[in-house]
């Protein structure tokens, strides 16, 4: 949940104005927005074509260099000619070019000749898409996100140049709405339709954004059960595909003898997950210790394992444990083991707690924002009761959850020393996890996100 970019998106916003404002009339009390741009209408050009600065040296042999594409010519030639469709594509953070990935293969497997050309982290590259910039270096939450703005311009303006000189078929974007909302204004701009993947949690907060979704993009590919239903409730025409990483959770192979190496290094077992960047790490990480501490003052044999989640955060991670004196095995692998060898899992919020709903383990979820911005925004962008995942499923609290910040261990570590203390309260919960996943263990998110988008194209086309 990223309660700090507001400030970002009203920058990117000013930068990158809805290029499409279409008029709202009302209707007995409730804004309709007027008939969106359907994938069948013709592009037309928006303001001037800009040239695309091709790279070379003083032989004029060209070199290749990220934000150009191989033949960029052969763009254009591969649309006119015999060629499969031109999609473009956009995934701004890791996770998202994990999902990228997947979403990738799911279509080559049912269209071969497909080309992708877009902002690409190196898993799409491996998956076979053309990188015209890479966010997934610069990715970050909250007020973090401040500190790459000039990054996201520069990817806006970038993959505004390339969408108005070449005749993609599709435009995918995935997640990140601060850039993706503006980047999809741009593509319905030029009548290039728009799906959005991982759409952006406005039945959580920032509800105003809906317009825009609303009116910029064709289809939406939605990853929790309930979206379906509440974006097609505001006019969205949205499918429910499944959780991207429920795939791979349901097919994730489980050393047992590392699970029964850890538990037999004490008890209980308590697992720390701070996240997977670095400024969520300095925050959360600091405060899951001095719960642990609390814990093994009280469970003398009580072992503790961090999960290193890359080698971005390892320098931080080290740092903060060396602040105490508990001893915490560090795990830079086996994650899943290490999840599934506890008792009790201190996660940060994010998709991370829904790992540890999906392994059916026990867990608290942690996170600590800045406390100004969300007593000055925050508070009153956020229409949820619950900001952990698995709650938001739920649609109640099953498991304890202290954010979007905390001014004090004292309380978790009381609900920890609890939860450790009572095995039914653990067993409830568990059984209560296992219940909000089990929709999500039988989809198929990627073959049917590729599905969507090759529907997209053909509807361009008819």
């Amino acid at each position: 949940m990223a309660f700090g970019i507001g400030r970002a998106g009203a920058i990117l916003s000013a930068r990158f104005p809805d290029p499409n404002p279409r008029a709202v009339v009302s209707n007995g009390g409730t804004s309709q927005a007027a008939p969106a741009l359907t994938a069948g209408h013709q592009r037309r050009s928006v303001g001037p074509v800009w040239d695309v600065p091709v790279p070379g040296d003083s032989s004029g042999n060209r070199k290749k260099k990220m934000g150009e594409v191989v033949g960029l010519q052969a763009l254009t030639d591969h649309a006119e000619g015999s060629g499969g469709p031109l999609i473009f594509i956009s995934a701004a953070e890791p996770s998202a070019d994990l999902h990228g990935e997947a979403l990738i293969r799911a279509t080559l497997r049912r269209c071969s000749n497909a080309r992708f050309v877009g902002v690409a982290g190196p898993r799409m590259v491996e998956a076979g898409c053309e990188p015209i910039f890479d966010m997934t270096r610069h990715s970050a939450m909250l007020l973090g996100v401040l500190k790459v703005v000039g990054q996201g311009i520069a990817m806006l303006t970038t993959s505004d140049q390339h969408l108005r000189r070449y005749p993609f078929d599709a435009a995918v974007v995935i997640d990140s709405p601060v850039l993706h909302l503006a980047l999809s204004g741009r593509a319905n701009a030029l009548g290039i339709p728009v799906l959005y993947y991982v759409a952006p949690q406005i039945w959580a907060w920032g509800s105003s954004r809906i317009h825009k979704l609303r009116n910029q993009v064709d289809r939406v590919a939605a990853i929790l059960p309930f979206e379906q239903d509440f974006f097609r409730h505001h006019g969205v025409e949205a499918t429910y595909v499944g959780h991207p990483l429920a795939e791979r959770w349901a097919v994730q192979t489980v050393d047992e003898k590392i699970v029964a190496d850890i538990r037999a290094s004490g008890g209980p077992i308590v697992a720390l997950l701070p996240g997977s960047r670095t400024h969520v790490v300095q925050e959360v990480l600091r405060g899951q210790l001095e719960v642990a501490e609390r814990i093994a003052a009280v469970f003398p044999k009580a072992a503790f394992g961090v999960s290193v989640a890359n080698k971005q955060v390892a320098p931080v991670v080290d740092s903060v444990l060396a602040t105490s004196h508990l001893r915490v095995r560090r795990f830079p692998q086996c994650r899943t083991e290490l999840v599934r060898a506890a008792d009790l899992v201190l996660v940060a919020s994010g998709t991370a707690s829904l790992e540890v709903a999906f392994n059916g383990r026990p867990m608290i979820v942690m996170y600590n924002a800045s406390r100004v911005f969300y007593h000055l925004f925050g508070r009153w962008m956020i229409r949820t009761p619950h900001l952990s995942l698995p709650n938001i499923l739920a649609g109640r609290e099953i498991v304890p959850e202290f954010m979007p910040y905390f001014t004090s261990a004292i309380p978790i570590a009381e609900r920890a020393i609890e939860l450790l203390r009572r095995d039914d309260l653990r067993e409830r919960m568990m059984d209560d996890l296992k219940a909000v996943t089990e929709p999500l263990r039988s989809t198929r998110a990627s073959e049917r996100t590729a599905e969507i988008l090759l529907g997209l194209v053909e509807r361009s086309h008819s």
